[in-house]
């Protein structure tokens, strides 16, 4: 009779031994979504959501005189976005923000990654507080500081005070519809070379030391060792940060909007401004259809710079 219990007995008790790591499982699993529940309501109330209502608004003719019956627009499809790209205002601005991301993210990673090179390699001393000194911009006061530009720039300003001290004579900037342009990206490259500069940095102590000094005994200059070694180890930091500055010079609006208002003559107006414009005007639907075409814009040149890049890593 033993001979006969025993494997009954061994598969008795081999029932719990699997149940329990399915329900130990079940557990983890409902503990993790427990946790995940206040983000995906958050998630869902302020994102989906909105993204979803400002989709549909975007494919009707609603305007600031149908909040009371907003159920009673229109379906008018792809009209809204047709009509964008037959704005001659809308096709400058995108002209304008274009503008603002090939001269404004080269000039910004060039700044930043010059910077975090001379704090990790050539400046010792301070170098704490050097980098507290060139990370201020991004968290001050935008509002503070473009009054301060405005200042600056303007027909009696400090920098036409500066040249007038060695002779030129200073043209009213920020009037200048060839001139404006280049200072509100002065102004965004000021604002986000601190970023640039932090992920540079922490990408650059991340290079092995051993590497640079076994390149330096083979003779490798200090030109060559960042040209082969530097550069290429870089290039996923590199990745990150051209994404991260070709999204905010897509959507570029404080700089544009508090130095110049978009002017004058609507050089400096980008689309960000652009939407903001018809959403104070009422035009809810193409306000919409605007941010969706920044929206495709952004994920487009994101898209095409993690193609490029990407295979170089």
């Amino acid at each position: 009779m033993t001979t006969t219990l025993a494997p009954a007995t061994k598969r008795a008790t081999a029932v719990p031994r699997t149940a329990a790591p399915k329900a130990s499982r079940a557990r983890r699993t409902a503990v993790a979504w427990l946790f995940l529940a206040p983000f995906g309501l958050v998630f869902l109330v302020y994102t989906a959501i909105p993204t979803v209502a400002a989709l549909a608004l975007s494919l009707t003719d609603i305007r600031g005189a149908d909040l009371r019956t907003p159920f009673a627009v229109d379906f008018t499809g792809a009209d809204n976005y047709l009509r964008l790209f037959q704005d001659d205002t809308f096709v400058r601005d995108i002209l304008n923000t274009a503008l603002f991301v090939a001269v404004g993210v080269p000039l910004t990673m060039g700044v930043g990654f010059a910077l975090a090179l001379a704090l990790n390699s050539g400046i010792s001393r301070l170098r704490g507080v050097l980098r507290t000194v060139f990370f201020a911009p991004v968290v001050t006061n935008v509002v503070a500081v473009a009054l301060i530009w405005q200042y600056a720039f303007h027909a009696d300003g400090t920098v036409n005070k500066l040249l007038g001290a060695v002779g030129f004579a200073g043209p009213n900037w920020l009037d200048d519809p060839h001139l404006a342009m280049p200072v509100v990206i002065l102004l965004g490259v000021w604002r986000n070379f601190g970023i640039a500069m932090v992920l540079f940095l922490a990408g650059l102590q991340a290079v092995p030391r051993d590497v640079y000094e076994a390149a330096a005994l083979d003779g490798a200059s200090r030109w060559r060792q960042l040209r082969h070694i530097t550069l290429p180890l870089l290039l996923p930091t590199t990745l990150m940060v051209s994404v991260l500055l070709t999204v905010f010079y897509l959507q570029v609006f404080d700089e544009p909007y508090l130095l110049t208002g978009g002017g004058p003559l609507g050089s400096t107006e980008s689309v960000a401004l652009y939407t903001y414009r018809q959403f104070g005007a009422g035009e809810f639907g193409m306000s919409s259809a605007a941010s969706f075409v920044t929206l495709a814009l952004v994920t487009v040149v994101s898209v095409v710079q993690f193609r490029l890049l990407r295979s170089r890593t």
